[in-house]
């Protein structure tokens, strides 16, 4: 073992808007980050980090597969969102101190840059038309040349025809203002169901979106054999899917053109990466969900780096959910995540790249956050997806 790697602590940082970061002491006093949360499930996240905590304290950072194997394999129950994220910030981390200790980007760990730059997208408002082109122009002046918005609010399980109708508005204000000069995602984000999916496709169409994403509930998956042969816009998904072995029968089936798996949800680095290989070998596309912060989404940009069929990279810059606090306030490089023409460049400092804020994340803890998401109801009462 090298002495100087062996892990000596663990800390948790619980801060807004809702986000908890890790962050992994060596004997040596080197230092890795990671992001283990789950949106509205901090506390269980934290939980879980702190039960792992015994196996993790003397072992080797160095030893990342080994650990990630252990913190997968080692229990009898296996998978879903809380243990994977918890693993995902831990794996992060662990990847951050090596970089760090042979003073090299985690990229050139996975093999090395197939790009120099990675392009972005941003979220915009998509629930109402008012907002969407003041958010679309704000995107548009800091230099995104992509953007992702909600493709509808609440939707019944059959709405109707005033509602279908009025799906469309949004993209439509788009496309009339900006043309095809920028390219628009629309997040179905698994509010409708599989009786609605085709008929806003056909609403939507006529707009080209860039992808549609999540159209259905991951649990219902198998409706996208309907959907991927109705139309010819890619279908995106993925966010809501934690290990390769979430993603193993869709890309076997051949019904997703665009896997978006989560640096802080689906096992980390380590597990991303393998999921992005599995994809390749399907001629299928990876864009990695990140509504995140500035470790996770440090993390997603390592593996976009060398992986060649990452096509885009969400940003939370700007995010609604990043009231009070965004992405660069407990980072100490905001520059690396400098936006020119629409890119983020190829990073150059060793680990994930990012320099974290302890200070303001001391800060941040005081504050805290008991962030969830909102509760939503149709008209007569019965549960809406959000």
């Amino acid at each position: 073992m090298h002495k100087d790697l062996k892990i000596e602590e663990i800390v948790l940082y619980k801060v807004p808007p809702r986000w908890l970061f890790v962050k992994i002491t060596t004997q040596s006093g080197l230092v890795g980050w990671g992001e283990p949360v789950v949106e509205g499930k901090a506390d269980t996240v934290a939980a879980c980090v702190e039960e792992m905590k015994p196996y993790l304290l003397g072992r080797s950072a160095n030893e990342i597969e080994d650990i990630w194997q252990v913190l997968y394999r080692g229990g009898f129950y296996r998978g879903g969102p809380i243990l994977m994220s918890a693993i995902s910030g831990i794996d992060q981390a662990l990847w951050d101190l090596k970089g760090k200790y042979l003073n090299v980007p985690v990229y050139e760990l996975l093999g090395g840059a197939v790009r120099q730059k990675m392009k972005m997208y941003c979220w915009i408002g998509g629930d109402h038309p008012e907002v969407v082109l003041e958010q679309a122009q704000e995107k548009v002046d800091a230099g995104y040349k992509a953007v992702k918005m909600n493709a509808t609010g609440a939707m019944e399980w059959v709405a109707s025809v005033r509602d279908v109708k009025k799906v469309a508005d949004n993209i439509r204000l788009i496309r009339e203002t900006f043309g095809d000069k920028l390219d628009v995602g629309l997040d179905f984000h698994g509010r409708v169901h599989k009786p609605m999916v085709k008929r806003l496709i056909d609403e939507l169409g006529p707009y080209d979106p860039l992808f549609i994403e999540e159209p259905v509930l991951p649990e219902n998956n198998d409706a996208l054999k309907h959907i991927y042969q109705y139309s010819s816009i890619p279908i995106a998904t993925g966010e809501r899917m934690f290990s390769r072995w979430d993603f193993k029968e869709i890309l076997h089936q051949g019904v997703v053109d665009i896997i978006q798996p989560d640096l802080s949800h689906a096992g980390g680095i380590s597990e991303v990466r393998r999921i992005a290989a599995m994809a390749e070998a399907y001629d299928v596309t990876l864009a990695p969900h990140c509504p995140l912060g500035p470790v996770s989404l440090a993390a997603a940009l390592q593996v976009d780096f060398v992986s060649a069929n990452a096509i885009i990279q969400e940003s939370s810059l700007g995010i609604h959910y990043n009231k009070g606090f965004d992405l660069l306030d407990y980072v100490s490089n905001p520059e690396v995540f400098a936006l020119e023409d629409g890119c983020i460049r190829l990073f150059n400092k060793p680990g994930l790249g990012v320099e974290i804020n302890e200070e303001k994340l001391k800060e941040g803890q005081k504050i805290g956050h008991a962030w969830s998401n909102p509760i939503w109801r149709n008209d007569d009462g019965n549960f809406a997806e959000w």
